[in-house]
């Protein structure tokens, strides 16, 4: 299910980019490719609250995944440059934390959307 769901998720970020291009704040592509995901009936979750354990302790701060979908794929946004390895080290701790398998990071910023895709698994 999750390869045919990260398909999904990729084809409305691909659908948001050709809709309106590169060079906006990454608020405005999460609002639209929220607005996308739930037009073909996904769950999702914005600014998903992931607590902190430290030494099984929960700390007070928390991560912020960009979106949760189906409680299967964590989706982050970005509008840089280029992404860099921290961006990828970023997520793949997000799906350590979570205990999840599939990873989505998107950067908005690039000519063609497909350049500003990669998908991550936590193995």
């Amino acid at each position: 299910m999750s390869n045919e769901l990260t398909g999904e998720i990729i084809g409305a970020a691909i659908e948001v980019h050709r809709q309106i291009g590169p060079g906006l704040l990454e608020t405005i592509y999460e609002e639209c490719l929220i607005s996308e995901l739930q037009n073909k009936g996904l769950k999702l979750s914005s600014q998903h609250s992931l607590p902190i354990i430290y030494k099984g302790k929960q700390l007070n701060s928390v991560y912020r995944l960009d979106l949760l979908v189906e409680n299967e794929v964590i989706v982050e946004l970005k509008t840089v440059e280029s992404l860099s390895g921290l961006h990828k080290a970023q997520l793949l701790t997000y799906l350590k934390l979570a205990k999840l398998r599939y990873g989505l990071l998107l950067n908005f910023n690039v000519p063609m959307m497909r350049q500003g895709i990669v998908r991550l698994l936590n193995d």
